[in-house]
């Protein structure tokens, strides 16, 4: 079983479909990695503007709300960089334009490792189905990150904004579908629980802290983890390829 519970990355870019999604799934690595010195940026491809079902609410107004919260909860785990694409929740598709925006964030931020969900998973468990929103963000961050914001002459207008072409070094895929890589989020599962709870609009009158530790201590188990989060990583370049890249483009 592969482990990189000790790897830190320098710089990390989070890519989801909708607030709170970074929250379920990675808050808990990605405070871990401010911690120990990591920048990170979220880009959100909505704002989830569908999805405050009360009556009277209209997407704007939900918009608006949602990107506050998000904000908020990226605050709790050190997280002050948060960029929305406004792509429209509930309707979002693995789009060319949508790639190319993920394509500008990823060169703006030059990030070792981007971070996204999994676009396989259909029967994400027994009792939910995977958000379509979701697998189509998935496969958008993974057709930008490789190879798309890696290709000089691939959306060359992105060289007049100053956006030259970088390759993440490694890409870190969220779930426990195919996963082999582990980390152990004790020491920041309480901010994984606050992050959570900024999202007020969407938890309620539920507190998250039982059933965020319990789907935690579950990944955890017969790890010597009390919490964990799980990852498939694939590593797009070794650590002497990656040294020479970052060389060649100023990183």
């Amino acid at each position: 079983m592969l482990n990189h519970s000790f790897y830190v990355p320098e710089s990390a870019l989070v890519i989801a479909a909708h607030p709170d999604d970074i929250e379920f799934g990675c808050a808990g690595t990605v405070a871990r990695w401010v911690k120990a010195g990591a920048k990170v940026a979220y880009v959100l491809c909505t704002s989830g503007d569908v999805g405050i079902a009360e009556p009277g609410m209209t997407r704007q107004k939900a918009a608006e709300i949602r990107e506050v919260e998000s904000r908020d909860a990226a605050r709790v785990v050190g997280v002050e960089d948060v960029v929305f694409l406004h792509e429209p929740d509930g309707m979002l598709q693995a789009t060319l334009e949508l790639r190319k925006k993920l394509v500008r964030e990823i060169r703006r931020f030059r990030p070792e490792v981007v971070m996204c969900n999994d676009p396989t998973v259909l029967f994400a468990s027994e009792d939910y189905l995977n958000h379509p929103d979701h697998r189509a963000a998935g496969l958008a961050a993974l057709d930008a990150a490789w190879p798309a914001a890696g290709q000089p002459n691939l959306f060359e207008e992105l060289e007049a904004e100053g956006l030259k072409a970088h390759k993440p070094r490694r890409v870190y895929v969220t779930g426990r579908q195919q996963s082999g890589v582990y980390v152990n989020i004790e020491e920041t599962i309480d901010l994984k629980v606050n992050a959570l709870r900024a999202h007020k609009s969407q938890m309620g009158d539920w507190d998250p802290e039982e059933r965020i530790k319990q789907w935690a201590a579950e990944v955890g188990k017969g790890k010597e983890m009390p919490f964990a989060e799980a990852f498939r990583v694939i590593n797009l370049e070794d650590d002497e390829t990656w040294a020479k890249l970052k060389q060649n483009n100023g990183g």
